[in-house]
C-alpha cells in the first residue's frame, strides 16, 4: 500500500469512527418498550475495532514518514512539520496585512486618521512568497506520499471494508 493510501484510509476510518460514535450516543439509550434502532454495543465493539485498527495505521505512517529522505527537506517528518510552520507563517502574515490595511473612510475631518504600523505591501509579498514555498513542498510531499510504500508490520494494516 502506498503511502497516500494509507493516508485516505485512515481519514476514512476518522469519519468511520465519528460517525459510530454519533449512532452510540443516539442509541445509548431508548425507551422501555420500544427497541432501540440499534444495538450500541455492538456499535461500541465496531468502533473499538476502528480505534485499534486506527492505532496501528498511525503507527504505520509515522514510521513510515520518519524512514522517507526527501533530501534538502529532509526526512518526510522534517517535511511535514516545516508545511505546518509555513502554513502558520502565512496565515500571520495575511492576517497581519489584512489589520494593517485601511478598512475604513473617515466620515469627518474631526475623526483621527489610522496608519498601520509596517508597509502592508511588503507584508503581504512576504505572504506571497511564504504561500510559494509551501505550495512547492506541498507539492514535493505528495510526490512521496505515492512514491511510497507504507511501512506495514506484518500485514496488519488491510482494507476490509
Amino acid at each position: 500500500m502506498k503511502l497516500a493510501e494509507a493516508l485516505a484510509l485512515r481519514a476514512d476510518l476518522q469519519r468511520r469512527i465519528e460517525q459510530l460514535r454519533s449512532r452510540i450516543i443516539q442509541n445509548a439509550r431508548y425507551q422501555e418498550g420500544e427497541p432501540p434502532a440499534e444495538d450500541a454495543t455492538d456499535l461500541l465493539a465496531e468502533a473499538e475495532r476502528g480505534v485499534d485498527r486506527l492505532r496501528l495505521l498511525i503507527s504505520a505512517i509515522n514510521t513510515t514518514n520518519a524512514a522517507i529522505d526527501l533530501g534538502a527537506d529532509g526526512t518526510m517528518t522534517e517535511a511535514l512539520a516545516a508545511r505546518d510552520t509555513l502554513r502558520l507563517h502565512h496565515s500571520l502574515l495575511t492576517a497581519a496585512a489584512d489589520a494593517a490595511s485601511p478598512g475604513g473612510f473617515r466620515q469627518m475631518r474631526s475623526e483621527l486618521r489610522q496608519i498601520a504600523a509596517f508597509d502592508v505591501a511588503d507584508v503581504r509579498t512576504r505572504a506571497d512568497e511564504v504561500a510559494r514555498r509551501l505550495r512547492e513542498l506541498d507539492g514535493r510531499i505528495q510526490q512521496a506520499n505515492w512514491l511510497n510504500d507504507l511501512r506495514e508490520e506484518a500485514g496488519v494494516i488491510q482494507q476490509d471494508d
